[in-house]
């Protein structure tokens, strides 16, 4: 019986587990991550404004893997040997015949004083410490930024940041205390939000300017302090600061012999194969993939590319190519807990549809129907 290791328990993984059982019930599949639960990330920027508790977005996930008839084990991956037929875990090593990598990225915590900053897409504990500081802040400033790795230029996570900002934004003015606090955008880029398009970035900048959003746009980052922010082009004063670094390739990468980035992704080819490697693909944020510079790191794009990695391990084992390939869009609803613009982007079109009540309401109704397939 053939072995697929999957390691991580993301987006990616997920979709790799459901793709292989739709298409081989005979198979052996093992997950390797440390926790069997999978943490639905897209829906932690309603933590802060009450919409979602932590427990509505961390999902146990036994159910599934027996429903799989997946084995679990619970273990941090810390390398691979024998070209990713072993891998290495903190509890001992293990054969497979064909790996799926999908263990995220790692964000880049290299900027002085970033430890005085709260990274949101770090997990859920992340984002309850914002709204734990939320409810304690009585005025002041707030500052929102997000940064890019310079070798690496579709590692970053821009899209969330729009979201806290406008939920957080929105929240206030629930609670009727919006003028006591000023909010503050800043990003080296002059023009946020590129990768969503040219139609996006006007209306996320004039959205800004319509809720009295000040920006600091276009200065390279210098220093986080407890109480400000310091760039090129000026400091200002910050009481809190919620700031998404760039990303690279996870640490225990480095205990291996896959192919790297500039960026320190892992680097695969259109099919999700590792270049250089049998039978091992990537997946999700860990990887860096052929494709236009605004090639998204996000969800849907890891559940795509997984799909595609899945399939091509199936197509090997049957001694075919490897000849799936992953469809490049981007599709996101950049929400602000009442309301939310819809942004479709690919080779041939990009759509931006104004701020509608509706898209929140979609928003929330996918999360609804993607987290049922494993609860």
């Amino acid at each position: 019986m053939k072995k697929v290791h999957i390691i991580g328990s993301g987006f990616a993984a997920l979709t790799a587990i459901r793709t292989l059982r739709a298409n081989n019930r005979n198979i052996e599949i093992t997950l390797i991550s440390p926790k069997a639960e999978f943490h639905y990330l897209p829906g932690t920027i309603w933590i802060p404004c009450h919409l979602r508790q932590p427990e509505d977005l961390i999902i146990p996930l036994e159910k599934f893997f027996r429903r799989m008839n997946v084995q679990h084990i619970k273990a941090h991956a810390t390398g691979l040997k024998n070209k990713g037929r072993i891998v290495e875990t903190d509890v001992g090593a293990f054969e497979n015949d064909a790996l799926i990598i999908c263990t995220g990225g790692r964000f880049i915590k290299k900027l002085p004083g970033i430890e005085h900053a709260i990274t949101p897409c770090e997990g859920v504990a992340a984002t309850v410490q914002i709204r734990d500081r939320l409810a304690q802040l009585t005025a002041g400033t707030i500052a929102f930024g997000f940064s890019g790795n310079p070798k690496e230029p579709g590692a970053m996570r821009g899209g969330p940041m729009f979201e806290f900002l406008f939920g957080i934004d929105c929240q206030l003015r629930k609670e009727g205390r919006r003028d006591k606090f000023k909010l503050v955008f800043f990003t080296p880029a002059e023009n946020p939000g590129q990768r969503l398009g040219p139609k996006a970035v006007k209306g996320l900048l004039k959205e800004m300017q319509r809720r009295n959003i000040e920006t600091h746009l276009g200065h390279k980052m210098k220093q986080f302090t407890d109480h400000s922010v310091l760039t090129e082009g000026g400091e200002f004063a910050a009481d809190l600061i919620i700031f998404m670094p760039g990303m690279t390739g996870n640490s225990w990468f480095d205990n291996t012999d896959l192919p790297r980035s500039a960026g320190g992704m892992i680097r695969a080819d259109k099919h999700c194969k590792v270049d250089s490697l049998d039978g091992v693909y990537v997946a999700g944020d860990s990887g860096s993939f052929p494709g236009p510079q605004w090639l998204p790191k996000q969800a849907h794009m890891a559940d795509l590319q997984a799909e595609a990695a899945a399939k091509n391990i199936l197509a090997e084992f049957n001694s075919q190519p490897a000849k799936h390939s992953f469809k490049v869009e981007l599709l996101c609803i950049v929400d602000s807990q009442n309301s939310g613009m819809l942004v479709a982007r690919t080779a041939k079109y990009n759509i931006v549809l104004p701020r509608m009540r509706i898209f929140h309401w979609l928003k929330r109704f996918f999360e609804w129907w993607y987290l049922r397939q494993y609860r």
